[in-house]
């Protein structure tokens, strides 16, 4: 049967700040959740929170970009939102940056990855005897966290030595999106291995390229999507940060866990933290964990799971990064995040001007460089003052 995968995450309001949400708030996505279940028009689903963004992971037969799939979690957020302004949460309603979408939310704020396959899991089908997958959320982050792991994941042998095989060394198509085209979705797709440093060209500006989806070169399926759109390209102004997801399929055709995790090791410098204004690593967690650290440290959690024959999820679920392995990766992370935070505002340790998110930041500088002037006086701005205004003048 053709079975889509949904992921759908939005922050809607949290408690003493950007923290996490509530439980009530939680259970309120899950029981709507669980309604949409018990309606047909999801087949199974998992409601969890990564910082204080709640994540619907689901599955149905309704394709991608499908209306009532999307109006059920805008909804069910909106519920959510309700409830964080009834208990005077921080940002409630935050992502939802429409006042009532009329089809699908993509653009609408939330962040939306979908994979739509073929899904037959028995032992004599070539591509997919078994369908396993991971969702990967993050907070405090831009759209472009995941450029770098998931190509390391699937275009590098020293992270994926399944690229020395037959079927995934054939390799990977990535279709990058250029997020700073605000006429529409602007894409071009490239080849791994052979468009290897094209891809890097790309890649390495995390703040306007990102991935959109991976696709196996071997046998034509999609092996990951991502939700790689700019809020303030939406919104016009900032709104908090990007907060991507992932959804990612692994093992036979495509790479193993183990291979796409393994980059999150590197706890790589992107930009995010507060304000969405500062360069920080990414620091792994797992599932339901809260912003409750030193500085917004940027977090990521990644959660797999199986499918069986009718599309439902496996009765419990995998959590990748809740692992006594990570700790010395979150121990790093910190490290690298005080270190880089001690810089405070300057140089590097902060988005260039054209990235700066803070709120009336780009007013700031702009009345400042009205009140450049030329040495020699030949320009329009006049002579240097002898002495400085005062803040009144």
């Amino acid at each position: 049967m053709k079975l889509t995968l949904s992921i759908l995450k939005a922050d809607v309001g949290s408690i003493g700040g950007h923290t996490k949400p509530s439980e009530r708030m939680m259970d309120a996505v899950k029981s709507d959740t669980a309604d949409a279940v018990r309606r047909g028009l999801l087949i199974d689903s998992f409601v969890g929170h990564t910082g204080d963004d709640i994540c619907i992971i689901a599955s149905h037969t309704n394709g991608p970009d499908n209306t009532d799939v999307h109006q059920f979690a805008w909804n069910a957020f909106l519920h959510a939102t309700d409830i964080a302004s009834q208990y005077g949460l921080y940002g409630a309603g935050q992502d939802l940056l429409v006042d009532a979408p009329s089809g699908n939310i993509r653009g609408a704020g939330p962040a939306v990855a979908e994979i739509e396959m073929d899904h037959d899991p028995v032992k004599t089908n070539p591509m997919r005897p078994a369908e396993s997958f991971m969702v990967l959320a993050a907070d405090k982050c831009g759209p472009g966290a995941y450029n770098l792991p998931m190509f390391l994941g699937f275009a590098d042998p020293m992270y994926c030595a399944g690229l020395m095989l037959p079927r995934i060394g054939e390799g990977f198509t990535f279709n990058v999106i250029d997020m700073d085209n605000t006429d529409g979705d602007s894409l071009i797709s490239l080849n791994a291995p052979e468009d290897y440093y094209k891809i890097t060209v790309l890649l390495r500006d995390n703040e306007r390229f990102g991935i959109d989806s991976i696709v196996s070169r071997y046998s034509g399926q999609v092996a990951a999507a991502v939700s790689a759109t700019r809020l303030h390209n939406i919104a016009g102004s900032y709104t908090g940060k990007d907060d991507p997801v992932a959804l990612v399929r692994n093992q036979g055709i495509f790479p193993a866990p183990e291979e796409l995790i393994s980059p999150y090791a590197k706890a790589h410098y992107i930009g995010g933290d507060a304000r969405g204004s500062h360069v920080m690593p990414l620091m792994p967690v797992p599932i339901n964990t809260a912003v409750t650290g030193m500085y917004c440290l940027p977090l990521v959690s990644c959660i797999g799971f199986s499918l069986n024959s009718r599309g439902e999820f496996s009765d419990s679920f995998a959590d990748f990064f809740d692992n006594p392995a990570w700790d010395y990766v979150r121990q790093q992370a910190q490290e690298k995040g005080i270190a880089m935070r001690s810089q405070g505002w300057s140089g590097a340790a902060m988005l260039p001007y054209g990235e700066l998110e803070y709120s009336g930041f780009r007013q700031s500088i702009g009345d400042l460089v009205d009140r450049f002037a030329f040495r020699d006086g030949n320009g329009t701005g006049g002579e240097i003052p002898e002495k400085a205004a005062s803040a009144d003048d």
